[in-house]
């Protein structure tokens, strides 16, 4: 598996919420080299690190696969679905998806290497980016998250750079499944062996383990 890297995307903490709350969702093209390390871009920002960025979210890959999707299911948006950045991401590829990545799957990301470490929780500021609440559910309802990496060995990255698949440890855990398991349409399950086996998964992500712990927890309460 190689997928060629369209664009690289990185952002500064400005203010963005209603009431002025920094953020650095808002991203643009980034050219030249980029260099990563463990904490991601060294170009890129973050204004909150205890919901956004860290070690287990260093990186943000998105689709720009979906963006067709979008285009059509949410006419009224069209002008968000032109080029990528509309979902704060870092990394826009074409060919492969939440459906075709696994947590724990390691890949060459140009020179660095970096490992899928959970998908991603759409929060308020996908909402307030599109000036519409409803694009939350509809994340979470699609599946079209988008997902994180760690960093795993650092390195540099150009547009047009190869992301290659280099070990897959847990093909059974395929992130639109686990998205769906944990925050998504099938977050009610009562699987315990799925979820404990996911609460223990050292490749997903702390805050992932904690979720899954949780559900863990409520379904042992529940008579």
């Amino acid at each position: 598996m190689q997928i060629a890297i369209k664009q690289i995307l990185t952002g500064k903490v400005q203010p963005f919420g209603p009431k002025g709350e920094p953020s650095a969702y808002i991203k643009t093209p980034f050219s030249g080299t980029a260099k990563i390390d463990h904490l991601g871009l060294q170009s890129d920002q973050q204004a909150d690190t205890r919901y956004h960025g860290g070690p287990d979210k260093a990186l943000l890959h998105y689709a720009f696969d979906h963006y067709e999707c979008w285009r059509t299911e949410q006419p009224q948006l069209i002008e968000h679905f032109v080029q990528p950045g509309a979902f704060g991401e870092n990394i826009s590829s074409l060919g492969i998806t939440e459906q075709e990545v696994c947590i724990g799957d390691q890949f060459q990301l140009g020179t660095a290497v970096v490992e899928v470490s959970q998908g991603r929780q759409p929060c308020w500021k996908l909402a307030h980016r599109f000036t519409a609440a409803h694009m939350v559910k509809e994340v979470i309802r699609t599946g079209r998250s988008g997902w994180y990496y760690r960093v795993i060995k650092p390195g540099n990255l150009e547009t047009g750079d190869k992301l290659e698949l280099l070990e897959r440890k847990y093909p059974q855990w395929v992130v639109d499944q686990v998205t769906a398991m944990l925050i998504g349409n099938k977050n009610n399950t009562s699987d315990t062996a799925k979820l404990t086996e996911l609460a223990k998964l050292k490749s997903l992500s702390s805050e992932w383990r904690t979720l899954a712990q949780k559900r863990l927890n409520k379904l042992a309460k529940t008579p």
